[in-house]
């Protein structure tokens, strides 16, 4: 049986396929050298189109409620504003399973295609909303056809050797929080553009009846820009004319395989049969990693919402006082740092620590960070910018590199044939923790906001309180017996 096992993995290792494209790149990937710049520049560049809407209407979106007039008193705009900010991840929970099934049997390119056409289109239309309802089905659908984080996830990790996985991945999450940074500071800086800069916005423009277009349309132009970029992504997925591909079949991917005669499709899927690997939904160390994701996405997303809020919120009630352009300045700040640190720092601490020692550090440190903010608030003028900022860009870091160990736990712990369905199943999960976390986080800090003089942490330090008991679960998640690492 051993004899028969490695003669069939052996005959396996040496079969091509002239016209698979797995089978193409699995040439180009012996043939690398080098860190392969190429394919991550397109990751970067899809990752990062795709990450911008997800949080460019933080800034902004609480003047865009209060201009839809549908909120009776001002206490009631937080209400809409946290429905209109889980409005996208709903979308996305509700996909995102559908959308890395049909990866795994077409490919990683289109699903990637349509989900940058996607922005293109439902950004667009949303920066032309003239109703609370339009706004939030835009956002909706936006989510529901953008769902391809898992697919970008499960096409880092394949398009590059073993050697630079950790980096391909430590590309996607650094894109993705850059993106979640820099979204909200094109929607700080160039919302409502015909008030902040009438020279070159006069009123008669269209920038003047759609206040907020001006930033959905920069990024759906970004967006414009890296479809036809894609024109030149390679395809990863391994697809063998005349072959029946079981690893594509979601009965399959949720459902343990029987052995079959004869040779399979790749090395990973023939093991997968001989050793009778259990399902997706049964793989422990996958699923033990997707909660612990889901509960520190559950707390980033919040921290987002919460930030622009507090930020932008007057002093007497614990915040910065600050201007939307304000907000988007140490967003950009943020960005820059974040992107410094990860390209050039993160790959070799996770090469020294491993991906979950940094995930366990990077949560540890965040939770005495964030007990400082609300006392950040009490600086003011150049010194309050500076702190903040430095708080900003280590927050941020800190989130990313957390989320990047995740990543590089969870593709490890399937095989390629299950990756796209691994990582759909990843992304619903974490949607539906999103969902709450701009709705939860926007009613916290409202009924924070009422209690200033209250005895047991008044005003603001009970939101970030609630925020550092989240990250504390999530850090203790991350220890055995609930975390199982791949292979262990």
């Amino acid at each position: 049986m051993e004899e028969n096992r490695t003669s069939l993995l052996q005959s396996e290792k040496e079969e091509y396929y002239e016209n698979c494209p797995g089978c193409k790149m699995d040439r180009i990937k012996q043939k690398q050298t080098g860190v392969p710049y190429k394919h991550l520049s397109f990751i970067w560049i899809v990752s990062l189109c795709t990450g911008l809407p997800t949080t460019s209407l933080f800034p902004f979106v609480y003047f865009m409620i209060r201009d839809f007039h549908i909120a009776k008193t001002e206490e009631d705009i937080g209400f809409y504003v946290g429905f209109l900010g889980s409005s996208f991840m709903v979308g996305r929970a509700l996909t995102s399973l559908f959308w890395g099934v049909v990866a795994d049997r077409y490919g990683r390119k289109p699903i990637i295609l349509i989900g940058t056409f996607s922005v293109v289109i439902f950004n667009t239309l949303f920066g032309l909303s003239t109703s609370f309802w339009m706004a939030l089905s835009m956002r909706f659908l936006l989510g529901c056809f953008n769902s391809l984080l898992g697919t970008i996830r499960a096409y880092a990790s394949e398009v590059c050797r073993e050697e630079y996985r950790a980096l391909a991945l430590s590309v996607v999450s650094t894109s993705r929080g850059i993106g979640m940074v820099i979204g909200p500071a094109i929607g700080g800086f160039f919302a409502q553009p015909a008030e902040k800069y009438p020279n070159i916005f006069p009123e008669s423009s269209i920038f003047r009846r759609f206040p907020y277009f001006l930033p959905c349309l920069i990024i759906s132009v970004c967006a414009i820009g890296v479809l036809i970029a894609c024109k030149w992504l390679p395809e990863t997925l391994h697809k063998h004319v005349g072959k029946r591909n079981d690893g594509f079949d979601p009965c399959h991917m949720l459902e343990p395989s029987s052995i079959e005669s004869g040779t399979k499709d790749n090395v990973v899927e023939l093991e997968e049969r001989l050793t009778h690997k259990p399902s997706l939904l049964k793989n422990w160390p996958l699923m033990s990693t997707i909660i612990v994701y889901c509960v520190f996405s559950l707390q980033e997303m919040a921290y987002n919402e919460i930030f622009s809020l507090w930020a932008v919120s007057d002093k007497k009630y614990g915040g910065l006082s600050f201007s939307s352009q304000d907000v988007g300045e140490v967003l950009a700040i943020s960005g820059v740092g974040l992107l410094l640190f990860q390209l050039l720092l993160y790959p070799p601490m996770e090469k020294i620590l491993g991906p979950l020692m940094v995930t366990r550090l990077s949560a540890a440190i965040s939770i005495p960070l964030l007990s400082c903010f609300p006392y950040i608030a009490m600086l003011s003028g150049v010194i309050l910018h500076l702190v903040i900022n430095c708080a900003a860009i280590l927050r941020n870091t800190l989130s990313v590199s957390l989320i990047t160990g995740l990543f590089i736990l969870q593709n490890n712990a399937v095989p390629q044939s299950q990756r796209g369905a691994a990582n759909g199943i990843s992304i619903t999960a974490m949607s539906v923790f999103k969902a709450f976390g701009p709705a939860g986080g926007g009613a916290l800090f409202a009924w924070a906001q009422k209690r200033q003089v209250a005895t047991f942490l008044p005003g603001d330090q009970m939101v970030f309180f609630a925020l550092n008991v989240v990250q504390f679960v999530g850090l203790l998640l991350t220890f055995k017996p609930f975390l199982a690492e791949p292979g262990s």
